[in-house]
């Protein structure tokens, strides 16, 4: 929160248009920051009582990210009863990438070329996320299965009248839509890029092969090798595997977590797998490149 402040003060003291740029972008960081902590409330890592989990993820996600919390919560609530179901997993089912040769085979016209060479263009569309998380709120209130429709409506106005009046009012209409582009760019990028290695390119179920909880929720996630900084980069979600056991126990535990499960796993022989951030990348690549294979070959004519 000192750092969001920051970030909005300096919107009000600069005046050279690089310098506000450069704020946009690291307010974009910021904002993945305090995602992570709507993903934490969301969890009810924070208090022990459910109210002020959803309170501060309330206030975290509608009145300062502009995102529904709602739409995050179910969301991601079935992704953890469902990691890499390419039925169920709401996270591997995208109009954009596609993480299934059968995805891939039933993709037409424009996007039936963005799949076949999806992992050229992975990067730059995760600069659309933060865009797409706001469409996905708005979408979310407007059907009926809000819980929550008539807090967040007023906490999403409220953000609305406040970022933008502040952005027009205090830095004019053009630079004010190149920090928004910037900040919700740099942002969703930030988000995306943290959670992209967590599963992808890991083993992936469907209805026919279902496993146990413990093995569903290990052997398709990928943890990143941690270190303190890592830590903070990733908001701790680099321990994937850890959290995805114990999806409330509070990040600060994750670390010390981290060993006690890993030495269960090779003791019941359950593959526990961790890899370097830059090898993860590369397996996430590679998965995504091999997924559009069959777009890129040729049909043999007779």
């Amino acid at each position: 929160m000192g750092m969001f402040a920051l970030c909005i003060g300096a919107l009000v003291i600069l005046r050279n248009p690089w310098l506000l740029a450069l704020d946009a972008i690291f307010l974009g960081l910021v904002s993945g920051q305090l995602g992570f902590q709507l993903h934490d409330a969301a969890h009810r890592q924070m208090f022990e009582s459910a109210w002020a989990n959803r309170l501060v993820g309330l206030i975290t996600g509608d009145l300062l990210l502009g995102m529904s919390y709602g739409w995050w919560y179910e969301k991601h609530n079935r992704h953890h009863a469902n990691p890499n179901d390419v039925d169920e997993d709401p996270d591997i089912n995208s109009p954009a990438i596609v993480y299934s040769r059968a995805q891939a085979l039933s993709r037409r016209g424009l996007l039936r070329k963005l799949a076949a060479y999806q992992a050229f263009f992975f990067f730059p569309l995760l600069f659309l996320l933060g865009f797409s998380m706001h469409g996905s709120s708005y979408i979310h209130l407007a059907g009926r299965g809000a819980r929550y429709r008539g807090e967040e409506i007023a906490l999403l106005a409220l953000h609305n009248v406040l970022y933008f009046g502040f952005l027009l009012a205090v830095l004019g209409p053009w630079m004010a839509v190149v920090v928004i582009v910037l900040h919700k760019a740099s942002g969703g990028f930030y988000l995306a890029s943290v959670f992209a290695p967590n599963h992808k390119g890991m083993p992936q179920t469907d209805a026919a092969h279902r496993m146990d909880f413990l093995r569903s929720q290990v052997l398709t996630a990928r943890n990143v090798r941690a270190s303190r900084i890592k830590d903070m980069w990733y908001g701790s979600l680099n321990y994937q595997i850890e959290h995805h056991l114990f999806p409330t126990m509070p990040r600060n535990n994750l670390r010390k977590a981290h060993a006690m499960i890993k030495d269960y796993c090779v003791e019941i022989n359950v593959p526990f797998y961790e890899a370097s951030m830059t090898q993860s990348y590369r397996e996430l690549l590679a998965f995504l490149h091999d997924v559009g294979r069959p777009l890129r070959v040729k049909p043999v004519r007779a």
